[in-house]
């Protein structure tokens, strides 16, 4: 499993739409942090903007995923998200969900890419079978 660098095309494709939907559940779970900190008679300013930017952080790492950049902070968005569950517990279940996302894109994107340079490799070789 790939940690840091750049990953193929296919690969970086699917994180970044893991990312991309995984920044809503993050500001989603920004906004519940505020109604609770709220109901509670703090101040639910500073969670929610603390939400809102690891959902900002997350739509930056997909953006950047083609880049060797996104990859680590994809990772950091995973690890931040399972973090988040101490001010929303149902956090945990984002993490759980998007982390396994995350692991089966890196696991199986490579795979995919591979037999689509195999599918093109023969084509290649012989153009007259489609």
């Amino acid at each position: 499993m790939q940690f840091v660098g750049r990953t193929g095309t296919f690969t970086y494709r699917m994180l970044a739409t893991v990312l991309a939907a995984q920044s809503i559940l993050l500001f989603f779970g920004a906004l519940v942090a505020r109604g609770t900190a709220i109901a509670a008679g703090k101040d639910g300013g500073r969670v929610f903007a603390i939400g809102c930017a690891l959902a900002v952080l997350a739509v930056l790492a997909a953006g950047l995923m083609r880049t060797p950049f996104g990859l680590p902070l994809g990772w950091l968005v995973q690890v931040l998200t399972w973090a988040s569950a101490v001010w929303v517990p149902m956090m945990l279940a984002v993490g759980l969900v998007f982390t396994a996302l995350w692991v089966f894109c890196l696991l199986r994107g490579p795979r995919a890419e591979a037999l689509v340079a195999e599918h093109r490799a023969a084509a290649e070789a012989d153009p007259g079978h489609h």
